[in-house]
């Protein structure tokens, strides 16, 4: 064969290579159709029904539930991110605080998917638990600063914020369409009880590790790997 003549081979291998991205963009797009309405319990035959192909090919794209998650939400967790990085931005502390709170959980009602995601954590999606670190490590800094104006109660713990959006989307996914409000007067209603002064003492906060356990355990595969070190 002479050096510029086709391999019989080559024709066939590009369509299949375009064939594979567009399934794996159509999956995607249905994955983000599928969780918005419906959460991470959908089960990744609904998303294989929606994106019109079949389970086999599903499983090809994304051997896991977890690989399909992370590739769906990828840019929400950014969006997630970039809310605590203009929290920070904002010149009067407690403000920034309330708005990330504020933004956050309206994420969160926009996207059923979403609103599990801030409640679960993905061992295995390095890049989606990266990005969640440094925003986590940045809600540290706003919680912080909150603190040092006096606005903030002082017994505050980062955790709160975890059991609020476990709480925001519990809401979220109780009410629905019937009410699809509901979380902003709880949402108001926690942020009040964040206020300083404080009314009274609060039960002691979750062990990180345990809190962490029981993110994982709401996650799609449940328990599968040890609780990362975040002491200082």
């Amino acid at each position: 064969m002479s050096p510029g003549a086709q391999h019989p081979d080559d024709s066939a291998a590009q369509p299949l290579r375009s064939d594979a991205e567009r399934n794996r963009g159509r999956i995607v797009a249905a994955a983000r159709t599928v969780f918005g309405r419906e959460g991470l319990n959908a089960s990744m035959a609904s998303v294989a029904r929606e994106a019109g192909v079949g389970i086999a090919t599903m499983f090809r794209r994304f051997p896991t539930k977890e690989e399909l998650v992370a590739a769906v939400f990828s840019d929400r967790m950014d969006a997630y991110a970039d809310a605590v990085a203009v929290a920070l931005d904002d010149p009067d502390p407690w403000r920034g605080f309330v708005g990330y709170i504020e933004a956050a959980c309206a994420m969160q009602a926009a996207d059923y998917g979403f609103a599990d995601v801030l409640t679960m954590t993905f061992p295995t999606a390095k890049a989606l638990e990266r990005r969640r670190d440094e925003a986590y490590e940045a809600m540290v800094r706003l919680i912080n600063r909150a603190k040092a104006t006096g606005r903030l109660r002082e017994d505050f713990d980062p955790s709160d914020l975890v059991l609020l959006h476990m709480a925001n989307a519990g809401v979220i996914n109780a009410t629905g369409d019937a009410a699809p409000d509901a979380w902003r007067r709880v949402v108001a209603l926690v942020i009040q009880s964040f206020e300083a002064p404080a009314r009274g003492p609060l039960p002691d906060s979750p062990e990180h590790d345990a809190l962490y356990r029981a993110m994982l355990r709401a996650s799609p595969g449940g328990p599968t790997a040890p609780a990362p070190d975040k002491s200082d």
